[in-house]
């Protein structure tokens, strides 16, 4: 059972809805013209990425990349890694892994120097996850909810 990784496209956007579910499983699904307009406007940005695991060519996994310049670092980029999930039907077999390593040979490839990535502080088994992969706990994160209509 061999993994690939790649970019997607509008066609796989029923399977990216449905494996954003396991994200938030009390949200409900994304309709899929919204799915189609915000993933159009994913695409035209010019160093945001989605992208997808794909074991016996079926959906298993996905992860978004984004990809900065950087005006301080001396001009180096950074990037971002987001949105990280793999089927729970898939969990435990290295797609997580595979997923990740992609994404810091991806940020390595742009010339970035660092990869960075939040992980709500409830997701403990996640957090053991990423420290093996080498991700060291660095800062605080912040956040505040800002009032918009979706939302509500």
């Amino acid at each position: 059972m061999s993994l690939q990784i790649r970019q997607a496209n509008p066609f796989d956007l029923p399977a990216l809805i449905t494996l954003y579910t396991v994200l938030a499983p009390q949200e409900q699904a994304m309709p899929p013209d919204k799915a189609a307009s915000i993933f159009g406007k994913i695409q035209s940005y010019p160093n945001y990425k989605i992208f997808l695991a794909l074991r016996d060519n079926s959906i298993v996994g996905t992860y978004s990349l984004l990809v900065m310049d950087n005006m301080a670092h001396k001009g180096v980029p950074s990037a971002i890694v987001e949105n990280v999930v793999v089927h729970p039907n898939f969990q435990s077999q290295g797609i997580g892994r595979s997923m990740m390593r992609h994404a810091m040979n991806e940020a390595r490839a742009c010339g970035c120097y660092k990869l960075v990535l939040s992980s709500n502080k409830v997701r403990v088994d996640a957090h053991r996850f990423y420290e093996k992969l080498g991700f060291k706990q660095h800062g605080i994160s912040f956040q505040v909810d800002l009032d918009h209509p979706q939302n509500s």
